[in-house]
């Protein structure tokens, strides 16, 4: 699956991100601020 820009922009934005592969969706999740949080269908 191909990441959206707005996904790898976030992921760059924020050090701490990680990207995770959860039921066929693509999600960006950072454990220092919570609230920056995304999901690619």
């Amino acid at each position: 699956m191909k990441l959206k820009t707005s996904l790898r922009l976030l992921k760059k934005r924020n050090n701490c991100n990680l990207l995770v592969k959860r039921r066929g969706k693509m999600f960006v999740v950072n454990k220092k601020f919570p609230k920056f949080k995304a999901r690619q269908r």
